[in-house]
Order: C-alpha cells, then structure tokens, then sequence
C-alpha cells in the first residue's frame, strides 16, 4: 500500500482509483468515511487529508498546520472506534502517517482491502444505506443486491452448499446425473465411488444432503449440476445461461443456447459440455505432435477448459443478467454475474483459490476439471503467451450489479514499435555475468510474463511468481535481479523479503 504514496512524487500525483484528497481544514470532512468504507470495499486505497484539487488536477496543500495535527487525528481515531459511525475498523496505527510539505502538513491514511468475512464496511449504523464502493475517482453507494451478495460471501460455507428441502432427488435429471458418472468412471476408473448407488453417489460428490426432515434432499450445487431449468428457477430467479456465437457480421448471431429455451435440461453441466464442444470448434486450436502422433489435448484445451469452468464457479446465481458466453471469430467473451473474491490483482498472480461456490468446483474437480490451487488463470496467461496471443484481459465492473468479464483474444500480439524496442534492448542489457550467452526465447517469455502480471504501483516479492513461471524460487529471483540489471523493475533494497515493482510500461516510457 505503501507504494501507493511517496511523499517525494506529491507534485507528480492525481485523483483516481486508488487515491484520494480532502481538504480537513476545520476538522474531518464528512465524505471521509464514504471513501473509507468505499476503499475497504473494493482493493484498497490512501486517502490524504490537508490537501485539495486545483482546476488542472495537480494538489496543493491547504494549510494545516502542526497544531493541528494531534486534533484530526484523536478525531480520526475516536470516529473509526466508534461502530455507531463505522462498522469496523481495519485499519493499524502505523496505516496512519503525517508528512511535512513546506510549512503545512498533510496526513495519509492507508486503507487497505477489506477481507472477505469483514465485508461491507458500512456508515452510520446502516449497512444498505451506508455501503460505498470505489468507481473510478468517486465513492458510490453500493446497491441493495451488492451489499447481499457481500454478505453471502462472507461465510466459509458457500451458498451451493445449502439443502432444497423442498426437492427431493428424485427430481434431478437421471440422463445429466449419468453422463456424469460417465466421465467420472472415465476419469478415474478406480475410484471407489463408482459402484454406489445414485443416491449414496451423490451425497459424496456433494449433491445431496441429509434434511431435517431425515431425507435426502439435492444441495444448491446439485441442482444447478444436475437439475432442470424450470426447478432451478424456483430456487435461483435470475438464474440464465446464454451463449451467443457471432461469427458472421451480417447476423445478429449464428448460433445460440439458451437455458431457458426447453429443448434442453439448462443445467450447469450440460451447459458446459455444449459450450465447450462449441468453443473448440470455433477456435482454431493448435494441435501438437509428440513422437509422431497428434496431441488432441493442448494446453490451449486445457486452459479453455479451466476458464469456462471458473466462469461458472465463481457465478453468483442471485444476481441478474446470468452467465453470458460470447463468441466471435477471433476472440471469446465470459461474463458472470459477482465479483472476484481473492481480487483481481491475486487471481492473476495464483496461488489463492477461493470458489464461491465450493460444491460445484469439488464436482467439476472429479472430472479433471477446474483448478483448487488458484493456477488457472496463471497457466491461461502462460498459454497466451506462448501462443503468441494477445493477453487477455481480466476486468470487474462496479456498475448496479457486478459483472466480472474475460477476454480471450486470438488475435496475434502485434508489438508496440517503442515497448518492443526498448523491451528488446533491455533485455540485452542483462549483465554478462547473470547471463553469459545470448537470452534465450525462453528466458524472453519469462520475462514478459512477470511483467504482464505486475500492476502498475504494486509491490511483489518473488515467492508471488513462482506458480506463474513454473520455476523454483531460486530461479524466480534471478530473472527479477536481471530485470532490475535491465531497468524494467526496481527493488526496494531490503536483504530478506525483497519487493519489486515495475518501472516499464505499455508505451514504452520508465515509471
């Protein structure tokens, strides 16, 4: 977070997402703690009192003083204690810091993300009126619909993990519940749960559940696994799975499959399979050869597989709009309805899996589909970047309800002539004593991954990029040292626990 202010670049910084300034003469302003609760919401943020915005976005102090320092931040503390005013404070005393500029002072608080279980931090004792989220360089007030799907998010037990007391299981489908004991007998042949009955199946998968009542009832992930459209609507309102394939321009679409057309079940797993097959159809996958024969199975398979099934997991099926599937000739579209819950940043880092709906990731896990240890999007990246394709793009839409959207380009990357220049020459700079011979394509590829995995302004140690690249730490730490050598990172110096952040960017100029 630390990186997010630097008291030697106060004349370089504007408003935007992550930062924001207030003016405190007076005391503390009021919209303080919307920006608060605002920042504990989404990824984190500073907040810099003493300070305003002039006409041209630059900052200029607004005379706070010494002497008033010890008054704002008893204020501060006091308010931030007070669950009347703010539902919880996240915050440590060192998050909290006073720098002189000139005869004024200004003070910096750091907020940071908010974990999942803390969430929403709310105001005023009032948690549907008093949520705020970050939207670009202003506070807004969270909706109804997202402060309730912040709050089914903050338990342990995921939602699809819930009975239907009011179903039983018979109601399922027998033809969907079969096709998946197929593939999973496919998969693991041995498995011991192979030869049980549907009913004692399903319970171990995670389908079914013991009621109050004594009886065995679908959980919320076996009906959305196993059952039909019309039952699951019961459950899930906003329930909709759509894909749309677009890949004449002269038509509205080519092709299209709806949950709710009746032709067939519009269950999760069915939905998947028909999707799948589609994609892979429509893509021109490069296959393999390996001793001669032709590899099906790419890594491209793989990572089309990992991100139709995340999609889906990570779906909240309270929430409007459903999951959409688009596909064009050179490029696929998934949107789900719900934010990510590790974040952005973290989920393209890996190594932190957090489904919000764990049923269904465990369903999907026994038939060799959907990663538990957080690596799908990491290797998705990978992939990419070893096809040479555009990077695909990870984005989470604050609007009335949240909507997170991947891109799949499959588009060649074309290099930006000054970034691919100064990228190239850097590379060579690598000194000769970190690398002897020529860098190879490899060591390039490497390169350009931990690059593309780092946020402009964030800090990383390398224990972070390990489940990126593949490699031992050990190794990890030289590639970052070469890129430090090569002028595209900066380190912070420190002997144990090293961080580095990158100083080259998309247009080709140093941070």
């Amino acid at each position: 977070m630390e990186s997010l202010f630097d008291i030697t670049k106060f004349d370089s910084y504007r408003e935007d997402n992550r930062r924001e300034v207030k003016r405190a003469n007076g005391g503390l302003p009021s919209s303080l703690w919307n920006t608060y609760s605002a920042f504990a919401n989404c990824y984190g943020g500073i907040i810099i009192l003493g300070v305003k915005e002039e006409s041209d976005k630059s900052w200029k102090t607004t005379g706070l003083k010494g002497t008033d320092r010890e008054k704002l931040l008893k204020e501060f503390w006091d308010t931030i204690n007070n669950y009347k005013k703010v539902s919880a404070n996240i915050l440590l005393d060192d998050d909290v810091k006073v720098y002189d500029i000139g005869e004024d002072i200004v003070i910096v608080i750091y907020v940071p993300m908010a974990r999942r279980e803390q969430k929403p931090i709310f105001i005023n004792n009032s948690m549907f009126d008093g949520t705020f989220k970050r939207n670009h360089e202003g506070d807004y007030h969270c909706t109804n619909l997202q402060v309730k799907s912040m709050l089914r998010d903050q338990t342990e037990s995921t939602m699809d993990m819930r009975i239907v007391e009011s179903m039983t299981i018979d109601q399922l489908d027998k033809e969907t519940i079969q096709s998946y004991r197929n593939r999973h007998r496919s998969f693991r042949p041995g498995h011991p749960w192979i030869n049980l009955g549907d009913a004692e199946y399903l319970q171990k998968i995670g389908a079914a559940e013991i009621g109050k009542d004594k009886e065995l009832h679908p959980t919320a992930a076996g009906l959305l696994m196993f059952g039909e459209e019309n039952r699951i609507v019961r459950e899930f309102p906003e329930y909709f799975l759509d894909y749309r394939e677009l890949l004449d321009p002269t038509i509205r679409w080519t092709d299209r499959l709806q949950s709710s057309s009746g032709e067939w079940s519009g269950n999760l797993f069915e939905f998947y399979f028909r999707v799948y097959n589609k994609i892979i159809k429509n893509v021109k996958v490069p296959f393999k050869m390996e001793g001669g024969d032709r590899i099906d199975d790419t890594p491209v398979h793989r990572a089309l597989r990992e991100v139709l099934a995340n999609c889906l997991v990570n779906t909240d099926f309270f929430v409007p709009r459903g999951v959409v599937i688009k596909q064009e000739s050179d490029m696929l579209v998934l949107e789900n309805p719900g934010s990510i819950r590790v974040g952005k940043y973290q989920m393209k880092l890996g190594g932190e899996s957090d489904p919000r709906n764990k049923a269904l990731m465990k369903m999907f896990n026994l038939i060799d589909i959907g990663e538990r240890a957080g690596s799908g999007v990491p290797e998705l990246f990978a992939v990419w970047q070893q096809e040479g394709w555009e990077e695909p793009q990870i984005e989470e839409r604050q609007d009335n309800i949240e909507r997170t959207i991947v891109t799949l380009s499959f588009k060649k990357k074309v290099p930006k002539k000054g970034a691919e220049k100064k990228y190239q020459k850097s590379a060579e700079k690598v000194p000769k004593k970190s690398a002897e011979k020529k860098v190879t394509k490899k060591t390039l590829g490497q390169y350009q991954t931990i690059l593309s995995a780092m946020e402009p302004d964030m800090w990383y140690q390398a224990s972070e990029f390990i489940n990126i690249l593949g490699v031992k730490e050990s190794r990890t730490k030289i590639l970052l040292r070469e890129l430090v050598s090569a002028g595209l990172l900066e380190d912070d110096g420190a002997t144990k626990g090293k961080k580095y952040r990158k100083l080259f960017r998309e247009d080709g100029n140093h941070g």
